[in-house]
């Protein structure tokens, strides 16, 4: 392996910056495309990788063994600055504020911390046509609405070929909403940015005056969500946040649909889907345990009337279990088939079926 550059300094302002999410399968993506850059490779890299927020993220290490290019977790305030990977700590939003990177804990977007969607949606507002974003291997759909909003501005959009991705439904989402200029074999991804980076910024032509955009940066970045007004951006619904049992307001951009609620918590359509069901089959286990302390107590004080000789008392207890122990298994059964449901579980029931 190449020795790592040290010569860095600011940003040239033709120069791109490229942000990448990944989730499931996304590690190994990470590594194929770390390892064909160039030791001299000059754009920022920023990346986003789903991870469990009590766990020490090894990704940089990883990338550091086979990559020239150095690479860490992002620090609170540091310079944006040319030569560098820059990887999202666990539990940890990363999103750029001019040439600086904010690293926070902001509320929850589509059930992660770090998400991908404020970084990209951050990155395509601070440098609009810069802007190459880069979407992997993973499940469900974080990272589309932030790509969207990369070609809002101007930027570059590249997808993993999903026949080529270990979990397609990131990349087959981006796909379907965004419209995306490079889809292609990770093993492929690596030379296009060493292209891209070459070619030098035009101007941008695409100017966008976005006051939504910049509200949900600043509540990526710890600001208060009551202040910045922003359920007056969107229409309210009757659904409750998941999180935190909030009101949430859908918001649309083109054909994606999203929501937010009045603490900031954030969903597309298909993560409020997946959230809602995880949360009815969370509710039904969480009746089936009321009921069989009910029973507990029930046959427990049918037990204390018949031992101070009041059978028919008793008898009525005992009875009132049984009927308890009924609804608890027709709820158990109710749990037991409920399925949960995604755009890519649904599409593919419709595929099977034709």
């Amino acid at each position: 392996m190449a020795e790592k550059n040290n010569n860095v300094g600011r940003l040239d302002e033709k120069q791109h910056i490229i942000v990448i999410g990944a989730s499931s399968g996304g590690f190994g993506a990470l590594k194929t495309i770390a390892k064909k850059l160039p030791a001299d490779f000059a754009p920022p890299i920023m990346v986003v990788w789903h991870m469990s927020p009590d766990v020490r993220s090894v990704l940089p290490d990883a990338l550091n063994k086979i990559s020239p290019v150095s690479a860490a977790h992002a620090r609170n305030m540091e310079d944006l600055v040319p030569n560098r990977i820059y990887v999202a700590p666990p539990d940890r939003h990363m999103i750029l504020d001019d040439d600086k990177i904010r690293v926070t804990r902001g509320p929850k977007e589509n059930r992660f911390r770090p998400a991908i969607d404020p970084l990209f949606r951050s990155a395509a507002y601070a440098y609009g046509n810069r802007v190459i974003g880069v979407i992997l291997s993973g499940g469900l759909d974080d990272g589309t609405a932030g790509l969207w909003t990369i070609k809002h501005y101007g930027g570059i959009t590249i997808v993993q070929d999903p026949s080529d991705a270990e979990v397609p439904s990131m990349p087959e989402n981006a796909l379907r909403e965004v419209k995306i200029d490079h889809s292609l074999p990770v093993a492929e991804i690596g030379a296009l940015l060493i292209r891209l980076a070459e070619q030098p910024v035009s101007k941008n032509s695409v100017v966008v005056n976005d006051e939504q955009t910049r509200k949900e940066i600043e509540i990526a970045g710890e600001h208060d969500t009551v202040q910045k007004n922003f359920l007056g951006f969107g229409k309210l619904t009757p659904y409750t946040c998941p999180e935190c049992q909030g009101v949430l307001s859908r918001l649309q951009n083109e054909n994606i649909i999203r929501y937010r609620c009045h603490t900031g918590h954030a969903f597309s359509a298909d993560s409020l889907l997946t959230a809602i069901g995880e949360k009815i089959e969370d509710s039904m286990y969480n009746a089936i345990r009321g009921i069989h302390e009910s029973i507990i107590l029930l046959n427990h004080l049918g037990d204390h009337y018949a031992e101070a000789n009041n059978p028919k008392l008793a008898a009525l207890y005992f009875k009132k279990a049984q009927e308890a122990a009924q609804h608890a298994e027709t709820i158990r059964q109710a749990a037991l088939s409920h399925e949960q449901f995604s755009k890519d579980s649904l599409r593919h029931l419709v595929e099977d079926s034709s």
